[in-house]
């Protein structure tokens, strides 16, 4: 059972086609759209401001989304935020990614196709461009993304959307084995790299 709570009378909002972890909290004024994934312990506290996840959206595990009153901070369509991010009162861009542990403060803009690096920190009220690198603390433009990176990150988004659909397939709460079972299966899937390696591979 997700943990939903309503406050003030506002109630979220999750769609049908949406994947949300019953360790997952959300509060009040949240709207999560279809083929949204919503990760293990991520908090979406909507008790003062309103927070949007956008169709295919995923939200990793432990991530935060919180705002201030009379604002909203949304993640646009396809957006892609990976373990441990913060985002407060900012814009996240159609297929932008936030790398792990990145914080995006109020009132910035992560401009569509842009990647934000783990770790980083991108101010209040920073605009990114479309199709930016963002890199540091205080974060900073460094380059333009190439088309190649781009296709990484949809690519990886696009595992996630199916990661919703299998986890609401497949997904139950079980005892533990106590021993490894013989032949073991394994998760086979599609190859996927970090962009770096992806980066080395592509080279060769």
């Amino acid at each position: 059972m997700v943990k939903v709570y309503e406050i003030n009378g506002v109630t979220p909002v999750v769609h049908p086609s949406a994947y949300v972890h019953p360790s997952a909290v959300l509060i009040g004024d949240v709207i999560v759209g279809p083929r949204c994934y919503i990760g293990p312990l991520a908090s979406i506290r909507g008790d003062f401001g309103r927070l949007i996840l956008e169709e295919g959206a995923n939200l990793q595990d432990t991530c935060v989304m919180h705002g201030f009153p009379g604002c909203d901070t949304v993640v646009e369509v396809d957006g892609h935020i990976g373990h441990g991010a913060v985002l407060h009162g900012c814009r996240i861009g159609r297929n932008a990614l936030v790398g792990m542990n990145a914080v995006v403060m109020d009132n910035a803009v992560i401009g569509e196709e842009s990647i934000v690096a783990a770790m980083s920190f991108v101010k209040a009220g920073m605009i990114v461009a479309p199709r930016s690198m963002v890199v540091g603390t205080p974060a900073k433009i460094i380059r333009a993304l190439t088309d190649d990176e781009i296709k990484w990150k949809s690519s990886g988004t696009g595992q996630y959307h199916e990661l919703a659909v299998r986890s609401m397939q497949t997904m139950r709460e079980v005892e533990a084995l106590t021993e490894v079972e013989a032949n073991r299966q394994r998760l086979n899937f599609e190859s996927a790299l970090p962009l770096h390696l992806h980066k080395n591979a592509a080279a060769q």
